[in-house]
């Protein structure tokens, strides 16, 4: 059987996404697995090279994963005719930059979301692309879920109905960093650093929503922010400029009504970090990252409001798990090697930097939404 190698310039992997899920769950994993098999029997190897600018940094994780390459030159990494993939995982604020320089060098590109700060960059990185001739995409991780997997499963079989609403809660407390050091990088919460969970989350939310439930038609939402001072990981205090939640409701094709809670402010009384409940005609079910349950029309209890009496059903437990009839990988590797089928047979892979591009359009209009306290339509993205 033949292998045949593929040099990946992993830039900005020291951060913890970068190196736990791409580098050690992915890029490692596919490797350790002997190489993503194409139809004709080949086995692609990715060969990465590390790519920051932390030397010392970059050698520790290289020793730790096994990988023997690594660079903190970008001009020297691009340069290398063998290496044809760039990847980025670091600052969104650098990485339309940086992915201009690597489509400038003629490399296929691929990178985390956001893949810009604005509607506009992002859309230039993906007419650059086009224009380029080299194949591109954008991180999309949530559809490869193992909840969402089963959730998608329930919506083909037509177990829903006609879906009427979706209801999803994000978010947990992120502690300020005074008397407990904070779980999030203190720049998520500097708007002048490209912090924000609109900025962060709806990017999601978008082709969440799009490739599960309806294409988003337009967008009410209420920013906040919250906590109005945090401490940073040296310990100093600073003013928190972004807003670290998000109440936004959609109008989804067909009538579908979502509503999206994100928030770094609010404690966890629900099944997981994140949920996702679906009302239909027909049943209803309510997926978190890992579990999916559902209730059916036929299962549904008949409550009778009396606030007079205590309640004696017990809702939590008329719902039934939907079991995991498949085997589910890693959700960031199971893309990596959709798209390493793109590049080496030109497999379908429709995540591109276009999509993306429409999560940056509706972090713009929820934006506008939240500044006018109005509606934003959302349009059929033009590129």
């Amino acid at each position: 059987m033949a292998e045949k190698r593929l040099g990946i310039i992993m830039n900005g992997v020291t951060g913890r996404m970068g190196t736990n899920q791409h580098l050690a769950r992915s890029i490692c994993a596919i490797r350790e697995q002997g190489g993503v098999r194409l139809a004709d029997g080949t086995r692609i190897m990715p060969d990465p090279i590390l790519l920051g600018r932390n030397p010392e940094k970059l050698k520790a994780l290289a020793k730790a994963h096994g990988v023997e390459r690594w660079s903190a030159s970008l001009d020297e990494a691009l340069a290398n005719k063998s290496d044809t993939v760039f990847f980025d995982a670091a600052s969104t604020q650098l990485r339309p930059g940086v992915l201009k320089q690597a489509i400038a060098a003629g490399k296929h590109v691929y990178c985390e979301k956001p893949m810009a700060t604005s509607l506009a960059e992002a859309l230039g990185l993906y007419r650059a692309a086009k224009a380029a001739r080299v194949k591109h995409g954008v991180v999309q991780d949530k559809l490869w879920l193992p909840g969402l997997l089963k959730l998608k499963m329930l919506i083909d079989s037509g177990f829903f109905g006609r879906i009427l609403s979706v209801r999803g809660e994000f978010g947990y407390w992120v502690f300020e960093g005074d008397w407990q050091p904070a779980q999030r990088p203190s720049w998520n919460y500097r708007k002048e650093d490209g912090g924000g969970i609109i900025l962060d989350m709806l990017c999601h939310w978008r082709y969440v929503l799009d490739n599960l439930f309806g294409e988003v038609r337009s967008v009410s939402c209420l920013g906040a922010k919250h906590i109005p001072q945090r401490w940073d990981e040296a310990g100093k205090r600073y003013d928190a400029t972004a807003d670290d939640a998000a109440y936004a409701t959609f109008e989804l094709a067909d009538g579908v009504i979502a509503h999206i809670n994100s928030s770094w402010c609010v404690r966890v009384r629900r099944d997981d970090l994140v949920t996702f409940q679906v009302d239909g005609t027909h049943g209803s079910a309510v997926a978190g990252l890992t579990q999916c349950r559902s209730q059916a029309r036929v299962n549904t209890p008949k409550p009778v409001w009396n606030p007079d009496v205590p309640q004696t059903i017990d809702f939590f437990d008329t719902w039934q798990e939907v079991p995991a009839n498949a085997v589910y990988d890693n959700a960031f590797k199971a893309q990596w090697e959709l798209y390493i089928r793109h590049l080496c047979e030109n497999a379908p892979f429709k995540w591109t930097l276009l999509e993306g591009a429409k999560g940056l359009q509706l972090v713009e209009c929820a934006w506008k939404s939240w500044k006018t306290r109005r509606w934003i339509d959302v349009p059929a993205l033009k590129a």
